[in-house]
């Protein structure tokens, strides 16, 4: 079966709160022969992660380096990989997604009332502006 993931179940794999969840997730997830990971969900899993359950970015990064390691997932693996980016750096990574995806729909310019998130994208290149 191919499978698109709701944020709940890959939170469930993650943290286990919830075990018995967490076991009929592992074995929808492991008898998948795709699981679709949204960018929306990629977003939502690590503000779940942060606000809900307090794990630092570098447990959440390396909760999705694992999720995209698996061999059956499939998602937008640049978006990803530019949230990620900015998560390393300290900030926020759906700015990192936002910008990447904006790119690709053709936008030349991030732009933000967040400077700090202008800062960060500016400085892996991308074209950022602030808004004052």
């Amino acid at each position: 079966m191919k499978v698109s993931v709701d944020t709940n179940v890959l939170v469930r794999c993650a943290v286990r709160d919830d075990e018995a969840q967490a076991r009929v997730a592992d074995k929808v997830l492991k008898g998948a022969s795709l699981i679709a990971v949204a960018l929306p969900t990629l977003c939502e899993f690590v503000w779940v992660l942060r606000s809900v359950y307090g794990l630092s970015d570098t447990e959440i990064g390396g909760a999705i380096r694992t999720l995209l390691a698996t061999e059956n997932v499939v998602c937008d693996r640049l978006a990803a990989e530019a949230g990620l980016a900015m998560l390393d750096a300290g900030g926020d990574f759906a700015d990192g997604v936002i910008a990447h995806e904006g790119m690709w729909l053709g936008a030349e310019t991030f732009l933000s009332f967040d400077k700090t998130a202008v800062s960060m994208l500016s400085d892996r290149g991308y074209s950022a502006k602030f808004l004052r």
